[in-house]
């Protein structure tokens, strides 16, 4: 099964495509509506429950704990704003039943925006007061997994081997011009389909999951971009918010393009004060420098070396940007942190001419297992799923607004950004969204006025999703309660393993009990020496 490291962002085939699976057996079609207002040819359906199939999971294996995880499909309209045209798109979902009798649905979401969740239920198998009485549900949204698919046609990572440090006129052009091209691929070879995909249909969709499931409220555990999609739910449908969980916070209450644009900062604290320090005091088993600043001169060296003669293993491609790349899906979780530590001490063998055959195929095994990330939000996926939630996580953002900018504002952006938070900061000439032609949909106030308090989780040096962006939001969303988690940065807490903050969320989740705005602290780095 390949791994899978959830984050908050990017990136279809000509036309569309419908999942793989057999869909709910739908009314006939008609104008009738029922007191949901949803037509009755969505509202009627039956979900067809059955055990997954390993097609169906893309050959993943459900853990231990999650063996009978059921799937179904159902229809929706492919328009939310005229739901009686009868065009269609195909939902794939999930459910891992409860122990005792179910009495709620709690819905998961691992972020993206745009990521597939039909696994993801996995992620609470072992929270047994939680699934005592609830269902865990999850889903593809529609554009990615087994939904309905949109493509960029394979465009996402056109020039990805382009140094965005490298600041020659004709560098920054090339750069630029893949990602327009990358922008008009996904816009093209979605077809019309593509201007659907966004949150506001996304949501509808799971208010009709939530009719077919007869639940008069859904309650909701979303990671990272799932923060985004659970707070744009509950200020739609207060009425149908259950407990809502909200860990590792996208600033939901502003724009993708001014959530995004803490990114840099971000990865680069999470880089400088956790995991080089990190690295630094293991350095009798690393030999990488017995400094954090040490380490880190250690690895611009071997960043220059690629520059300027990148290096192939077995016929992957290691770039300087590959590099970047690899160390920034590193940073998500702390149990990486050995293995990003023999990935750097691989990399700078292989570019003395050090390294040994076992080095060699210790580095191509770790490179294969990671897709570039590209653009302005790192994320890694199945492989099986890379193409449709690329083309998803492009296309969510972009399709909602406001986005501004142009060629030169991306320029200057990431001249400023790159001397201060140069990992990845650099990189933020990256912006496809600039180069999108459909008109964005506006987005809707976020305030939390008439919502449920929701409770949000955060750690201090979380790297995708910046505290900063977390505490704003936690301001502007009335009646939402914030645990924060210090001395942590992990990227998704619940269920992680912090007893602490499980114990505080299940009160919640399980028993309504809304806490107070709180501190808890993190959990150790690991020790690779242990």
């Amino acid at each position: 099964m390949t791994r899978t490291r959830w984050a908050v962002v990017i990136p279809a085939l000509a036309g569309t495509l419908l999942a793989a699976g057999t869909p709910a057996i739908a009314a006939p079609a008609g104008p009738a509506l029922n007191s949901t207002g949803i037509p009755d040819r969505y509202a009627l359906q039956t979900l067809n429950w059955h055990t997954c199939t390993p097609d169906e999971l893309s050959g993943q294996t459900p853990p231990a704990g999650a063996e009978g995880i059921e799937c179904a499909t159902y229809l929706s309209p492919r328009d939310w704003s005229a739901p009686d045209q009868g065009i269609d798109v195909t939902i794939a979902v999930s459910r891992l039943k409860a122990t005792g009798e179910a009495t709620e649905s709690t819905f998961v979401n691992p972020g993206g925006p745009g990521a597939p969740g039909r696994m993801f239920p996995a992620r609470l198998r072992n929270q047994t007061r939680v699934r005592e009485h609830q269902d865990i549900v999850g889903f593809d949204p529609r554009g990615t997994g087994k939904s309905t698919n949109i493509t960029c046609g394979g465009a996402i990572g056109t020039g990805s081997d382009l140094d965005p440090r490298d600041r020659s006129r004709e560098n920054l052009k090339l750069i630029l011009d893949a990602t327009e091209y990358a922008a008009d691929s996904c816009q093209v070879k979605s077809g019309d389909l593509g201007p659907f995909i966004n949150t506001r249909q996304t949501i509808n969709d799971l208010d009709l999951l939530r009719v077919l499931l007869k639940r008069q409220k859904i309650n909701w555990v979303g990671y990272s971009a799932g923060t985004w999609m659970g707070a744009h739910y509950a200020q739609a449908f207060p009425d149908r918010t259950g407990k809502f969980v909200l860990d590792s916070n996208t600033e939901f209450t502003t724009t993708w393009q001014k959530s995004f644009d803490w990114q840099p900062l971000g990865f680069e604290r999470r880089w400088r004060e956790d995991f080089l320090p990190w690295m630094a005091s293991y350095d009798s088993l690393y030999h990488f420098g017995t400094t954090a600043e040490m380490a880190r001169q250690t690895y611009e060296q071997v960043r220059y070396a690629l520059t300027q003669n990148p290096v192939e293993v077995d016929g992957t491609k290691l770039s300087a940007n590959a590099l970047d790349s690899f160390i920034a899906s590193e940073l998500y979780n702390k149990r990486y942190f050995p293995e990003l530590a023999d990935y750097l001490v691989n990399v700078r063998n292989l570019t003395q001419g050090t390294a040994s055959a076992q080095q060699q195929t210790a580095l191509l095994d770790q490179v294969k297992a990671v897709t570039d990330a590209v653009g302005p939000q790192p994320l890694v996926v199945p492989t099986d799923y890379d193409d449709a939630y690329d083309a998803s996580f492009w296309t969510i953002p972009c399709n909602e607004g406001p986005w501004f900018g142009n060629r030169n504002t991306a320029v200057r952006q990431s001249a400023q950004l790159g001397p201060q938070y140069p990992l990845l900061g650099w990189g933020w000439l990256i912006q496809p969204c600039i180069f999108w032609n459909n008109k964005p949909e506006p987005l809707p106030v976020l305030d939390g006025r008439g919502v449920p308090p929701v409770l949000m989780v955060q750690s201090t040096h979380d790297p995708a999703t910046p505290i900063e962006g977390a505490e704003r939001a936690h301001r502007a969303f009335k009646g939402s309660r914030m645990i924060t988690v210090t001395g942590e940065g992990d990227h998704g807490i619940y269920a992680g393993g912090n007893a602490a903050v499980d114990k505080v969320v299940e009160d919640f989740l399980v028993d309504g009990v809304v806490p107070r705005d709180q501190t808890l602290p993190g959990m150790p780095l690991p020790d690779p020496t242990a």
